[in-house]
């Protein structure tokens, strides 16, 4: 009995089903299993999405119009499938239990693709399309790696979170951005040391590795549960979010003041917005807390399709980005960067943003203790809406350099891809402010029930950034057509107006700025 009253009042429990110990159970250290194992599972997922375009076009003999498709829907479905292993996390299982369960999945699906890739069998002839069994093995292999990811994504964040002790929100803060770092270090290396393996001992060293290297992960992380700290999930928020929405249109034509003077339990409502949900009051089955998270949670969403616009600039680094680096000059003395490689740039801005920041975080704060105000312009809101403000700077930089770049190809002279860097500068800072301030706002903000699932907002909004860019490259090309020629038409970026597509990019991202302004002031 003891321990059901401390699950309901949201405390924290050991292992054992016991009230959580602080001196034994949670802190740094816990919180920091998370990041190790963080690197090691960004860095599968991210080598994996390159080594799967060269696998899909060689070995099992799909286009590459197909074979890009495939990975970009598998990249769009890991991200977007973070809800729903938010869900399970926050309704059903502990965060703990879900990082094993569908880190074991993505496992099992690796073993899967590397069972065929490496059995001739499982394989389609030389010239020949992949039968319908062979078929059926790479989608159940891929997507099964997709869910997995899915899930790790959405509990491995707010897992780490929860084993700090959140009356310290610099803590909390530092862990996300320290978070944020892990998660570049894992696409750093399988940005460098994971292709020049595919590169030079084959991309079937890929799956190996991969498989290798998650199952050290998925170790790692269960030897911390004795000193894990656990919450045990509450039901389905979604179920309790329809509740109310569903009493609420019931009795719409309630009185507000008869609606709120209705069912009252002595908690502290958190905000005065969306009052019309308070006539779910009049339901007999609908408790204030429920309908003060279904607030909560409705008005994290305005904030979250703020983000999506600058997400679409991100993609610009993996796809116009990488174009243009490839028809520029590579040359470094003697060497030449691979294109894959390319990513190394906007990762390692990142991943020097992040210590440089939280260095300079420290030294404000010693010496501005004592003006709390000047102390709010690191709170998340204010990162994000910086981090937006810089992507649409990072457009605007973007469209200046292809500029200079198609008036100096006219000439015949091909720049250095190190031009490039004002715009990954840019993005990778707006990238680190953003996404970092978005996990942290939306864990922070979150109701307790619903923090995996909130938190996995912030991946729903990278994938959604993927979707949407290819959206407006279609509406780009039919509406430029119309007017004489597609800026985006064709293969080579010298006869295309990338440029144009760059400074649309930064116009939209700036009306999507004061978008954001305007949800963040109201919050």
């Amino acid at each position: 009995m003891a321990v059901e009253m401390n699950i309901e009042n949201g405390e924290f429990e050991d292992w054992r089903g016991s009230k959580a110990d602080p001196a034994k159970h949670g802190g740094v250290t816990a919180s920091s299993i998370a990041c190790v194992v963080e690197v090691l599972e960004n860095m599968v997922f991210l080598s994996n999405a390159t080594n799967f375009v060269e696998y899909f076009l060689k070995s099992m003999h799909y286009s590459a119009a197909e074979s890009a498709n495939m990975v970009t829907n598998f990249m769009g479905t890991s991200f977007l499938l973070t809800i729903f292993g938010g869900f399970v996390s926050d309704s059903f299982l502990t965060r703990f239990k879900t990082f094993i369960i569908f880190c074991t999945l993505e496992l099992l699906g690796l073993i899967l693709l590397t069972i065929q890739a490496q059995d001739g069998r499982l394989l389609p002839a030389i010239n020949s399309k992949p039968s319908k069994t062979q078929e059926a093995i790479i989608y159940t292999g891929l997507y099964a790696i997709a869910a997995g990811v899915g899930g790790v994504k959405a509990a491995l964040p707010a897992h780490g979170a929860d084993q700090l002790d959140h009356s310290n929100q610099r803590l909390v803060s530092s862990f996300f951005n320290w978070f944020f770092f892990s998660l570049c270090f894992g696409g750093l290396i399988a940005s460098t040391v994971m292709i020049w393996i595919q590169e030079n001992l084959g991309w079937n060293w890929g799956f190996k590795i991969s498989v290798v290297t998650l199952s050290v992960a998925l170790c790692i992380f269960s030897m911390g549960f004795p000193i894990y700290r656990y919450k045990r999930p509450g039901g389905s928020p979604l179920s309790r979010i329809f509740k109310v929405l569903a009493s609420a249109i019931a009795n719409r034509k309630a009185s507000l003041p008869e609606a709120e003077n209705t069912q009252i339990y002595g908690e502290k409502r958190n905000h005065d917005k969306f009052r019309f949900l308070n006539k779910a009051l009049m339901g007999e089955s609908v408790a204030s807390t429920e309908v003060e998270e279904t607030k909560t949670f409705i008005g994290l969403l305005p904030i979250f399709a703020s983000t999506i616009m600058m997400n679409c600039c991100l993609a610009q680094l993996m796809t116009f980005s990488v174009q243009q680096g490839n028809i520029m000059n590579r040359s470094l003395n003697s060497f030449k960067i691979p294109t894959q490689s390319l990513s190394v740039f906007p990762i390692s801005i990142m991943l020097a943003s992040i210590p440089i920041y939280e260095y300079f975080v420290r030294m404000f704060r010693s010496k501005n203790n004592h003006h709390p105000g000047l102390l709010n312009m690191f709170q998340p809101l204010r990162r994000i809406g910086l981090g937006l403000a810089l992507a649409s700077g990072s457009m605007a930089a973007a469209a200046v350099v292809e500029a200079k770049r198609r008036e100096a190809a006219n000439d015949d002279v091909v720049l250095s891809v190190f031009w490039l860097v004002w715009q990954y500068l840019l993005l990778g800072v707006s990238d680190m402010l953003t996404l970092g301030g978005m996990l942290e706002f939306f864990y922070s903000e979150a109701p307790d029930t619903m923090r995996s699932m909130s938190t996995a907002l912030s991946w729903c909004s990278t994938a959604m950034g993927y979707f949407i860019s290819s959206v407006l490259v279609t509406i780009s090309n039919s509406v430029s057509g119309h007017f004489g020629k597609e800026w985006l038409g064709g293969s080579d970026l010298n006869h295309t107006r990338l440029d144009l597509f760059y400074m649309l990019l930064c116009i939209l991202n700036f009306i999507n700025l004061l978008n954001y302004i305007f949800w963040a002031r109201r919050y």
